[in-house]
């Protein structure tokens, strides 16, 4: 038998490898894929103008100190409904499938809100419950019909007892689950504790905000380990912070992930400086939406965490004064100043294959 040469042999070789290579680049151009966006905003105090018995709401009323009448609450809902409708539109021309909400005074409010001419068509599904907050705001979600398919929702308490017996009452955890087009998933609304007296005095607070979620997620992964999760909120701690890393076991990296993690695709946004607030002249990334295990490892044909952003549009920026380059915010000082929000939101985007 007679061998090719050593150069007709490496062309052969060469043309069966460009063949193969090829033909992985025409299957990878043919395949297809969709995406969803899950988005958060804190709205910062979004009150109607009526006195309701048994919450702290007075101020926000036209006789009450901010002087909160329906002019101002129109121009609040026509700006948050501007920025609402916006989010995950450069990749999800239908926008956020699913959005949460910290500060919302009650039903009636996210009502007025889904309904503003920039969402009507959405025809946005609303998930509340009335929280024992003591400043009557609570946590909700809104979601886009035809694409999640609403299955259940709870309202997990967030108590935590006192040194003198009693237990404090604050916003509880929203955990709703359903399918974002077809695919099981369930998700956790947050606003945890202020750092109101200072961080270090109010840190057991956010530490049990954690061990809350936690336990939720524990629970959940128990009947599937893969199952997927999504906890987004204000949680008023940044991803570096023990609440987060220590006892929600949230990592920054995907690489370095062990089963029991969840992936905070913030980590690496807050190292580089972003944040979503401000206060006294730094930055915090309180506004965080952490996925699971099992979003963040995905390995078959299911909906898997893409890339996360922060949207600070520029006219949500303060211009000028003592507070530029913060959130364009609603009341400054006890005065209604026009704004949006004191926090910018965050979304994340989803992928998976469509064939």
């Amino acid at each position: 038998m007679r061998l090719k040469s050593p150069l007709l042999l490496g062309r052969w070789l060469f043309a069966i490898f460009l063949s193969v290579l090829l033909t992985v680049q025409v299957q990878a151009q043919r395949q297809q894929f969709e995406l969803a966006c899950i988005a958060f905003y804190n709205v910062e105090n979004l009150f109607d103008t009526i006195n309701e018995p048994g919450k702290m709401d007075l101020d926000y009323t036209p006789e009450g100190s901010y002087l909160w009448d329906t002019e101002k609450y129109q121009d609040k809902l026509t700006k948050l409904a501007d920025v609402i409708a916006v989010l995950g539109t450069e990749m999800t021309p239908h926008g956020a499938s699913v959005i949460g909400f910290a500060e919302v005074e009650n039903r009636r409010v996210l009502e007025d809100l889904a309904a503003q001419p920039q969402l009507a068509d959405r025809n946005y599904g609303i998930v509340h419950y009335e929280s024992p907050d003591f400043r009557g705001i609570d946590n909700a979600l809104f979601y886009n019909p035809a694409h999640f398919e609403y299955l259940s929702s709870r309202a997990l308490p967030f108590n935590m007892e006192r040194e003198d017996g009693s237990m404090e009452r604050t916003r509880e955890v929203l955990l709703v689950t359903g399918k974002l087009h077809g695919e099981l998933i369930h998700i956790m609304v947050n606003h945890w504790p202020s750092r109101r007296g200072g961080e270090e005095a109010t840190r057991h607070k956010r530490i049990h905000g954690a061990k809350v979620n936690r336990a939720i997620v524990d629970s959940l992964k128990s009947i599937d380990p893969m199952t997927k999760i999504v906890i987004m909120g204000d949680f008023n701690d940044d991803p570096v912070n023990q609440s987060m890393t220590k006892y929600l076991k949230a990592t920054g990296s995907v690489a370095k992930m062990q089963e029991e993690n969840m992936y905070n695709p913030f980590y690496e946004a807050f190292k580089k400086g972003l944040g979503t607030n401000a206060w006294r002249d730094s930055w915090s990334l309180f506004d965080q939406i952490i996925v699971s295990y099992g979003l963040a490892k995905e390995r078959g044909e299911g909906w898997r965490y893409y890339k996360a952003e922060i949207y600070n549009d520029r006219k949500m920026v303060q211009r000028t004064g003592r507070y530029a380059g913060y959130p364009f915010r609603s009341f400054v000082g006890g005065q209604y100043v026009g704004g949006y929000s004191d926090h910018f939101p965050v979304f994340i985007y989803l992928v998976r294959p469509t064939q």
